[in-house]
């Protein structure tokens, strides 16, 4: 679609929620939309994100010309992260070196009050999730975005996906156990949710 002289591209799927991305390297602009969402809707889904459009395709092109600074940005919605960096040898080592140095003390807090462990850790450069958790293994990855963000922001992922290990979806269950072990967390998830993975 051409709106107001911006090219974006359309896909409809069997979801929820608009979803809109910006995509390196060249600032591509994609939504994600439901099946029946009219063109309409969409125009003006795009209209009312046009400002954070201009802004992130531009921080995309400083990105690119200044590759080891990460392009901070924040979230059209509040469900999907999106991509608008490339990372580097740097970064990634910046990254690693800064979530390995907070996840000893986090552990020795968190532990004692979840309940349960992770088998293993593992960081990875992630581009749809902040964080996953396998229960059967007891196994988390984080994604490695997060050693390039606030220690909140690590530390709120980290709960939510230690408490995975007791419940594996999102529902009553898992929220009851999140309000009592980070009162704050829906906060905090809002706050990540503004932010892109890169």
């Amino acid at each position: 679609m051409l709106i107001d002289g911006l090219t974006v591209t359309v896909t409809r799927k069997p979801i929820k929620n608009m979803y809109l991305r910006i995509k390196p390297p060249n600032g591509e602009v994609v939504i994600s939309a439901p099946r029946r969402t009219s063109d309409a809707t969409i125009i003006e889904f795009v209209r009312g994100r046009r400002a954070w459009i201009d802004r992130n395709r531009q921080r995309m092109r400083q990105a690119r010309e200044h590759s080891d600074t990460p392009a901070p940005s924040e979230n059209a919605d509040e469900q999907t992260p999106n991509t608008t960096f490339v990372w580097t040898d740097a970064a990634r080592n910046r990254a690693a070196a800064n979530i390995n140095a907070q996840l000893p003390e986090l552990l020795r807090k968190w532990q004692p009050i979840i309940g349960r462990a992770p088998t293993r850790i593992t960081l990875r450069v992630m581009t749809t999730r902040w964080g996953s958790c396998t229960p059967k293994t007891g196994r988390i990855r984080l994604n490695l975005q997060l050693g390039l963000m606030s220690p909140q922001l690590l530390e709120y992922v980290l709960v939510h996906e230690m408490t995975h290990l007791w419940e594996r979806g999102h529902g009553p269950g898992f929220q009851r156990r999140m309000s009592t072990y980070l009162p704050n967390w829906k906060q905090l998830r809002r706050e990540l949710n503004r932010c892109v993975v890169l």
